[in-house]
């Protein structure tokens, strides 16, 4: 029979699981109250200064104000067509009222998406009209993974570097019980399919890139 835990013993192994289990509490209050925050605001970021933007599912007035401030040519949508569904009815509405070019492509955070849906994705992104809009719902897994790929084929980022776009600071979350690592295994397949194939990066200048377009006002 094994000797009775003493006393001792006891305590400090309940003194241990109280400060673990706390700790647990703690960071899970911040990342919940940091994707709170991510969500209230819209999670808008850009990707490329003045030609790439991302964000989460945006109230319809932040859409048409996003859309005029940046004279959105493009929009991106993750989340896939959604008839009847008001955000997408009033995202489509407002973007046919501006010229606004509308690509869908249906992914999940959750799962590593079909090779002809990633390389649907990876076209969008390589011949959308600029500025372009790239948004899902909360703004970090299907949306960093899409930032992620610009900035490592378009821009010629380092893949360390362009894999930032997946992180914690624009929601993602890919630990614990979240099944969004699927969006990191996403992108690190592309990179290793490109370097197989020794189609790596695509090194797009500032010469050969189109200047954004500039908002004339009319008075």
């Amino acid at each position: 029979m094994r000797p009775p835990m003493s006393h001792d013993l006891r305590h400090s192994v309940w003194r241990g699981l109280k400060v673990g289990g706390l700790s647990i509490l703690l960071v899970a209050f911040g990342i919940g109250g940091w994707a709170g925050y991510l969500r209230l605001t819209g999670n808008i970021h850009e990707v490329e200064t003045g030609r790439v933007f991302r964000s989460g599912q945006l109230w319809p007035s932040q859409f048409a104000s996003m859309i005029r401030a940046h004279d959105i040519r493009t929009v991106i949508n993750l989340r896939g067509e959604s008839p009847g569904e008001s955000w997408f009815d009033q995202e489509l509405q407002t973007a046919a009222a501006r010229g606004v070019k509308y690509i869908s492509v249906p992914m999940s955070a959750n799962a590593e998406p079909s090779p002809e849906l990633l390389m649907k994705l990876v076209h969008a992104l390589d011949t959308a009209e600029q500025p372009v809009l790239i948004h899902c719902e909360g703004g970090a897994d299907r949306t960093g993974l899409a930032s992620a790929i610009y900035r490592y084929r378009r821009l010629g980022d380092p893949p360390e570097q362009a894999s930032g776009q997946l992180s914690y600071w624009y929601g993602h979350f890919p630990w614990l019980f979240s099944r969004t690592g699927a969006m990191d295994r996403t992108f690190w397949r592309l990179v290793g399919q490109s370097e197989a194939t020794g189609t790596t990066r695509q090194r797009v200048s500032a010469q050969q890139k189109p200047e954004p377009k500039m908002n004339v006002r009319e008075d």
